[in-house]
């Protein structure tokens, strides 16, 4: 402001005001009194149009620049599409997501579509279809949505560029979107709903394209919310191929794809992008850093796995640094600065793994419940974890970030993160149920073990706490107890690894997870492992507890377990027995490790054929458990479970009949119906029935066991793996060959899956096959087979082991059925020798092997010693197994077919009419045994020149085959050739 000079005569000093104003285009300056000055803007009549008659240019389009990199999202853009299908007024799209899942590239590739007047997929084509204008505003801030409409406004008119202030054209813009249709605004990375509602809540006809992080909110504008997830895994490698190698044709790499054979270049794609949980942003990262650098992925997926804190937060030349995920993640933690639990809460579930989280997990932290439900609530609002009723669920990507430590990241300072880890760890360390081995616990077991193995692998060799190593104990001890030995195998070595660095090979707990590993490795028979591990821990209990502390004892029981399943039956013996008596004397008669110490004892001497020693100990344990723990408990069940096993053994199959259905029911019971050990004892129900002859039974039982066992512990169980053998082993009974063989090999390919070739399981599926090829006459596959058996046996069990001498056995009897007596002969008398050599000349085993060489003989009808051979074997089996044992009827039906073959007659055919009636009367009128008896009787008849008695007899067995084993079963067919020759 300027005063002009005054004169002599001047009053008292005034001062002038100018008001100046500046006027631009049109405007025009008034002077309104003395020396005052008005500005007035005068617009021109093209810009005070009213906004229904602006017309939007041709073509008005902002995207930003899009990648022309877009792989897959049909899905997502057909969604989209329907989403904003309609007209009249404003439909508006909502699609929110994890920070990088590609949110703003669909919205932009959705954009240029429309732009451009293509349909997307689901999407009709429709003739003049573009819309204008597509305008694009990144809509982070309530500024920022009036500027990008300010924007729109200068597109339109850009005369008002320098006319009206930015509130004004943000309103005009608004005004014209109301008055207009067929438009398209995209509303980008909206922070917060209420920045962009006063727009939305305008009378609109148009689109609008909303993305953001934020999930929540949207229900007040009336938004479709669309949620957009990870790429597909095809998708994932062909956006990092495409981006890594430019230059690959695109025919060239969909081929590969298709064929899932990628170039040499392209090495640990697929272990790339898993590692990155599918993420379209950090597969954007990883691929650009591949094609300036020239790695291979395998290459930068080390390089991610050694430094991981420098390759999240690196973008390679040229690339925004800004958009990493590393950053983008930091600013949504920014955000949610307010609630400081979502920080904690995040670093907490970082440890876990990818799978779903049980929420019941977070009731174990020492805060508010309602803090940590609002804090996972932030969380999930902003797409950082998902939520269900039971389950939390965070990206493994953005778990690998959030617990990698970064100075220079306020949410990931080491501290912090080493604290989580230490809650995390006790949150699953509290959450275990009591036992590994209760189904009750199971669910919980389930839910747990992603988490605990996902926390334990990441945990560096020397940062274990004892909590940490006992989580992987027992781990392990759930892993052995479903049958998942390998993984088993691995907690308990690394749980050994760590407890013996952390406090010494000598502390109670590394002697307890030794043991465990042994157990391991003799569950995978690895014998050869397991047994210098059993002595060890033996040995180290002895030295370091005493001889008679209680963990001693049961390691000394399980050292007698191994010596049993390596066959050195001896030891087993001697070692149960010194168990007992090392029971009884230092925690009493009626200890419950007492018990079962007793009853391991009898399982020892069942298996050696010793069941006048075992029935007295069998029946001493169950009365004992009944007494102390009662009828119901599950020591007893098992107690009465293995007292009708031994009634099995012994031949006595109504009273193993008897007990397995009383077991079966009381395990359903108290165990319920999908236990494992009622399970288990409805497959030991199957074997007796198939044992007394009642294949019908045998077989439904073992079908409804083995679609239990499939349901409840998985196709790959052992204990499956079990039940379908067994059943394979009954169809083959019946004479079902076909699905017999089926089974069989099905059986042995899983075992050599899930088993490994050389377990003592596998060895048997093996020489199981062999024997069902045998039954239905194919001997050129069933020798190799059988041969092959053998050489595995030897070389891993050694060559006395009771399963060698069975598969010897079996080699012979192949041979036999081949019509080479000088082979058989000599396997069969070698397996003999050595049965009486390890197993006893008494044992169960030892008389099949004489009852076999007996066979052999007369087939070379060398009666000199067949006869005197049979003779011994009956004497010997009545004695030792009882007049009644089916190996007892067996015999005596051999020894009359000797009588018969040397043209004894008189001897013969009372001693047949013996066989069948006990066999009638033992077994079962339709029993397989008994329709040979019946078959054998009718021969010697024939053989006797009375044909009277001989055809009726066959005819009645002939009827029997044909009803009860089917017309194509060997028995079957025998019988009516003997029949056809006599007519």
């Amino acid at each position: 402001m300027t005063s002009p000079s005054g004169g002599p005569d001047e009053r008292e000093h005034q001062p002038q005001i100018r008001l100046e104003a500046t006027a631009s285009g049109h405007a025009r300056v008034y002077q309104a009194g003395r020396d005052q000055f008005i500005s007035e803007t005068v617009l021109p009549e093209v810009v005070l149009r009213p906004v229904t008659e602006v017309a939007a240019p041709p073509r008005l389009v902002n995207l930003p620049r899009r990648t022309r990199t877009f792989v897959g999202r049909d899905d997502e853009l057909a969604a989209l599409a329907t989403a904003l299908r309609g007209g009249g007024e404003v439909v508006v799209a909502a699609v929110h997501g994890l920070g990088g899942v590609g949110k703003s590239t669909l919205a932009a590739h959705y954009a240029l579509a429309q732009a451009g007047g293509r349909p997307v997929p689901g999407q009709e084509s429709e003739a003049g279809s573009g819309l204008n204008p597509v305008w694009w505003i990144t809509a982070d801030s309530r500024p920022a949505v009036e500027a990008g409409l300010a924007g729109l406004t200068v597109a339109l008119q850009p005369e008002l560029t320098t006319v009206l202030p930015l509130e004004a054209l943000a309103e005009r813009a608004t005004a014209w979107l109301a008055a207009h249709d067929r438009w398209l605004l995209v509303l980008d990375n909206v922070v917060d709903p209420a920045d962009v509602r006063p727009l939305l809540e305008r009378t609109l006809s148009g689109q609008v394209l909303v993305t953001s992080r934020l999930g929540e909110g949207w229900h007040h504008l009336d938004a479709h919310v669309l949620r957009l997830d990870v790429l597909g895994e095809r998708e994932a490698i062909e956006l990092l191929a495409r981006i890594a190698t430019p230059d690959l044709a695109r025919d060239v790499l969909q081929a590969a794809l298709d064929e899932q054979d990628l170039p040499e270049h392209l090495d640990g794609a697929i272990d790339l992008v898993r590692e990155l949980g599918w993420l379209p942003l950090a597969i954007e990262q990883a691929g650009a850093y591949l094609h300036q650098t020239r790695l291979t992925p395998r290459a930068y997926l080390n390089l991610l796995r050694e430094q991981p804190a420098v390759m999240y937060d690196r973008t390679a030349r040229g690339g925004d640094a800004e958009r990493t995920i590393a950053r983008i993640w930091r600013v949504t933690l920014d955000h949610l600065a307010g609630t400081p639990l979502t920080g904690d809460l995040l670093r907490i579930l970082a440890w876990c793994g990818a799978e779903p989280i049980p929420r019941s997990l977070l009731d174990g932290l020492d805060t508010d419940a309602p803090e940590v439900q609002h804090a996972a609530g932030e969380l999930a609002a902003y797409n950082m974890i998902t939520l269900s009723s039971e389950t939390v669920t965070v990206h493994r990507l953005v778990q690998a970030v959030a617990r990698t430590p970064d100075r220079q990241d306020p949410h990931r300072q080491a501290a912090a993160i080493d604290t989580a880890r230490a809650q995390a760890t006790s949150l699953l360390h509290d959450a275990l149920p009591n036992s590994a081995k209760d189904p009750a616990g199971w669910p919980t077991w389930r839910a747990l073990l992603p988490h605990i193995t996902a926390l334990t692998d990441r945990i560096s060799p020397g940062a274990e706490t004892s909590d940490t190593i006992h989580l992987t104990n027992q781990a392990g001890l759930f892993l052995h107890d479903q049958g998942a030995v390998d993984r088993a195998i691995a907690c308990f070595e690394r749980a050994c690894t760590a407890n013996e660095r952390m406090l010494g090979a000598d502390h109670p707990d590394t002697l307890c997870f030794r043991n465990n590993l042994a157990a391991a490795y003799h569950s995978r028979g690895e014998l050869g492992r397991a047994f210098p591990l059993y002595e060890q821990t033996l040995t180290d209990h002895e030295r370091v507890l005493g001889a008679d502390h209680p963990r001693t004892l049961a390691s000394r029981n399980n050292l007698a377990y191994a010596c049993w399943g390596t066959g050195d039956v001896d030891r087993a013996i001697a070692l149960f027995e010194q168990s007992l008596a090392d029971h009884e004397q230092m925690l009493g008669v009626d200890h419950s490790d007492t018990f079962t110490a007793r009853n391991n004892l009898a399982a020892a001497y069942e298996s050696v054929g010793e069941l006048d020693r075992a029935f007295p100990l069998y029946e001493q344990a169950l009365a004992d458990y009944e007494r102390v723990l009662g009828a119901d408990h599950p020591d007893t069940l098992n107690a009465r479970n293995n007292l009708a096993g031994a009634h099995r053994a012994a031949g006595d199959l109504s009273q193993a009949i008897a007990l397995h259905e009383r077991t079966l029911a009381d395990r359903e019971r108290v165990l319920g119906v999908d236990h494992p050990h009622t399970l288990i004892s409805r497959t030991n129900l199957a074997g007796a029935h198939r044992a007394a002859g009642d294949l019908s039974q045998a077989i439904a039982l073992f079908e409804q066991a083995l679609a239990d066992c499939e349901r409840v512990l998985g196709a790959d169980h052992p204990d499956t793996l079990v039940v379908r053998n067994n059943l394979a082993g009954t169809y083959e009974l019946r004479g079902d060959l076909g699905r017999a063989i089926a089974l069989f090999e099905r059986t042995l390919a899983d075992r050599e899956r899930v088993l490994g070739t050389d377990h003592p399981d596998t060895l048997g599926s093996r020489n199981n096959l062999a024997g069902a090829y045998e039954s239905a006459g194919d001997l050129d596959r069933a020798i190799p087979l059988f041969e092959q058996a053998l050489a595995d046996h030897e070389r891993v069990l050694g060559a006395d082991h009771p399963g060698t001498l069975t598969s010897r056995n079996n080699l012979a009897y192949a041979y036999q059925a081949a019509g080479d007596p000088g082979r058989a002969i000599p396997l069969y008398e070698q397996t003999l020798a050595d049965r009486e050599r390890v197993l006893g000349t008494d044992h169960p085993d030892t008389l099949g092997s004489r009852i076999n060489l007996a066979s052999a003989y007369r087939a070379t009808d060398d009666l000199g010693r067949v006869i005197p051979l049979s003779e011994q074997t009956l004497a010997d089996c009545e004695r030792v197994l009882g007049t009644d044992h089916p190996a007892t009827l067996a015999s005596r039906n051999n020894l009359a077919g000797a009588y018969r073959a040397a043209g004894n007659l008189d001897r013969a055919i009372p001693l047949f009419e013996q066989a069948l009636a006990d066999c009638e009367r033992l077994l079962d009128a339709d029993h397989p045994d008994t329709l040979i008896s019946r078959n054998n009787l009718a021969y010697a008849y024939q053989a006797a020149g009375d044909p009277g008695r001989a055809i009726p007899l066959y005819e009645q067995t002939l009827a029997d085959c044909l009803r009860v084993l089917g017309a194509d079963h060997p028995t079957t067919k025998i019988v009516r050739g003997n029949l056809e020759a006599l007519r």
